[in-house]
Order: C-alpha cells, then structure tokens, then sequence
C-alpha cells in the first residue's frame, strides 16, 4: 500500500502539465541533434502546449466539467436524514510560525468554511473533520480543522475527529466505520474534487449528498485583460483538471 501510493503521488506529480511540457520540449531539444526540423517542431509544440494550458479559455474549459459535476448545495436539506457534515483534508503547514488560518491551504481554509457554514444550519449534527499527516513529526489536518472548529463555538460533543486517513479512498472507508453502511452525509470539498470524491464515497457503501465549494473556474470575467493573458494562476486550473482526471483513472483499481 505504501509503494501504491508512493507511485500515486509521483505519477500526479510528474503528469502535470509543467512537467509534461518540459519533457516535451527537452525532448525536442535533444531530436535537434539529429532531426533539426522535428526537433524544432516539438519543442514548439510544447511551448504553445504550455501558453494555451496557461490561457483562461482553455483551462476554464478544462476544470469547468469537474467543477459544475454537483451543484451548490446553499441550504440544509430537509427532505433526507442527515446526521453528519463530513469536511475531507487538503494542505496544512503547521510548522509556519504563523496563525492557524493562515496554515491551511486555500482549499483547506474553503471547506472548513463550508463545513462550518452547512454546520450552523443545524447544530445537531456531527461535524466530521478529516485529514491525516504522512510524517510522523507533523501535525494531522484534521486537528488543525478541529482547532479552528472549536475555537469558532461547534462543541466537542458534536466534533468527530478522523485523522489517520491519507487519502480520498481512507477518508471514505473512515466514515463508514464511523456512521455505518447506507449513512447520509454532507460531503464538502472542492468542487473539481467532488466527482472523485462521490465515487470513492458511494463506493463505500455510503449515501454522500455533494457540497462542493472552492471553485476555480470562471473566476475572470471575459471581458477584461486578465482573462486573456496566459498565466501561472490559468496553469493552476489545467493542473486541477489533470489532477482529478488521473484521481478518478486511479479510483477504478482502488
């Protein structure tokens, strides 16, 4: 399992459009030694490779199917028993001298939010806050989520804490030890997770109601220069998209 997924993270890593143009276009580099023309031409494919992954037409269209998968979920839903608002980990940095909000990632400060918000409409809930630590010597993110938690006012009584699971797939099989087979829950996390997310949570023999938030996608509005203009924050959405691609490529032998 450890070497699963040790090769799970490098190959997310390594199949990222960055490092994938830069491949491509060393590549390129190298076939110039003795195929000029060919050489030439696929390095310069990986440039435009890169400029249109980088460019908000492109990207948008790329993590948009993965972010509108769900909808918003904006209110309590009354016609299902749900006893429980599950919030999956992200990225976590506790050992930055800095303030506990300021420690969690961007997404990880946006489904606590969530959480947190779908929590209030009814306090009676469980709030299950997930996430664990793949080094000994750090903190796991689900105590940073409890942290944050209880300072805002959700009781210890009404805080469930999971912070073994490593991964999507854990994070479901977790929840299903914790609320049993058939269990109806609010599952939060990024809106381009969500559809891998669901699968891995239906497969666990749960009933996941989506509430998707941290969007990326359609940020810009088309009619000003940013959206236009290629950029490291584009290339962050085609990293996404390719990200979520290859996670739901990997769920079928999970």
């Amino acid at each position: 399992m450890a070497f699963y997924t040790l090769v799970k993270v490098m190959a997310a890593q390594l199949l990222m459009p960055l490092p994938l143009c830069l491949v491509l276009f060393v590549f390129g580099l190298l076939l110039r030694l003795r195929w000029r023309k060919l050489g030439a031409g696929c390095s310069f494919v990986a440039v435009v490779l890169l400029v249109l992954l980088s460019w908000a037409p492109v990207a948008d269209r790329l993590l948009l199917p993965f972010e509108s998968a769900y909808p918003a979920l904006h209110d309590w839903p009354e016609e299902q028993a749900v006893n429980a608002v599950m919030v999956l980990g992200a990225g976590y940095q506790p050992n930055q001298p800095w303030v506990i909000t300021g420690q969690l990632s961007d997404s990880a400060a946006n489904r606590l939010l969530e959480g947190l918000r779908l929590w209030h409409l009814n306090p009676e809930a469980t709030l299950i806050v997930s996430g664990a630590s793949r080094h000994e010597n750090i903190e796991p993110m689900a105590l940073a989520y409890a942290r944050v938690a209880k300072e805002i006012g959700v009781p210890s009584a009404q805080l469930e804490v999971l912070d073994t699971p490593t991964d999507t797939g854990q994070e479901a099989r977790a929840a299903v030890a914790r609320l049993g087979q058939g269990a109806s829950l609010l599952l939060v996390t990024s809106a381009s997770h969500m559809p891998r997310a669901m699968r891995h949570f239906k497969q666990a023999g749960l009933a996941p109601i989506a509430a998707p938030t941290h969007y990326l996608a359609q940020r810009d509005d088309f009619a000003t220069l940013p959206y236009w203009v290629p950029s490291a924050r584009h290339l962050r959405k085609s990293e996404r998209a390719f990200y979520e691609a290859l996670g739901l490529l990997a769920a079928r032998w999970e």
